[in-house]
């Protein structure tokens, strides 16, 4: 791990107060569960993070429209605190992050900059809702695909921050509410072939950060 890297761990390790020790330790003193295995992944980094958007209001309707915050299903109030307490609980994690992409679509845009704040973010129509793509969709997948299979660095990880048709349809599997709810990771491994290690809700990695007394 470069010295940079070092020097934003023991940073992110004084701001979130939590005592320095390594995410594979953690994971064997918790029982080694899949969830904390992945939460050991993505501390030791050189993973892909695709975090789908927080909890939505579903009593709003998408109307195709970028940009019209009205005519999209936004966060709902639980979503919000969601976001908000999963990027808490990623930075008291000490996740190493050093790309983070978002969709446009506000439920997604939101979410990433609640989670990580508004300038560490980027946003791009490689990560854009199918229903919002229209003649970018073919694009869009094309990148989406590119963004799971290339490494985001030594040591650290990249967050996709979008919705879950379009994963589904890049890696051709599916991506059920019990598998992938609103606010859920699901960690890749990049290389030639997308491999997926697993997915884990944000109520659990917000535990697991309370559990280990980081948040």
């Amino acid at each position: 791990m470069s010295r940079d890297v070092d020097r934003r761990v023991f940073l992110w390790t004084l701001l979130a107060g939590v005592p320095l020790a390594c995410g594979r330790a953690a994971a064997l003193q918790s029982g080694g569960s899949t969830a904390e295995r992945l939460i050991a992944a993505i501390q030791d980094g050189g993973k892909i993070i695709y975090l789908r958007h927080a909890a939505t209001n579903h009593q709003e309707i998408d109307t195709g429209r970028l940009g019209d915050r009205g005519g999209q299903r936004n966060l709902s109030r639980e979503g919000i605190e969601q976001a908000r307490l999963l990027g808490r609980a990623l930075r008291a994690l000490r996740v190493p992050l050093n790309e983070i992409l978002t969709s446009p679509v506000f439920r997604a845009r939101d979410t990433a900059d609640l989670a990580f704040g508004a300038d560490r973010v980027r946003e791009t129509m490689d990560l854009v809702a199918d229903e919002y793509a229209g003649d970018h969709l073919g694009a869009m997948l094309e990148a989406t695909g590119r963004l799971l299979r290339t490494a985001a660095g030594p040591g650290m990880n990249r967050v996709l921050v979008g919705h879950r048709t379009p994963l589904e349809m890049v890696t051709e599997r599916q991506f059920p509410d019990g598998v992938l709810p609103e606010g859920a990771l699901a960690v890749f491994l990049p290389g030639a072939d997308i491999q997926l290690l697993g997915t884990i809700t944000a109520e659990r990695v917000i535990a697991s950060a309370k559990a280990r007394g980081a948040l």
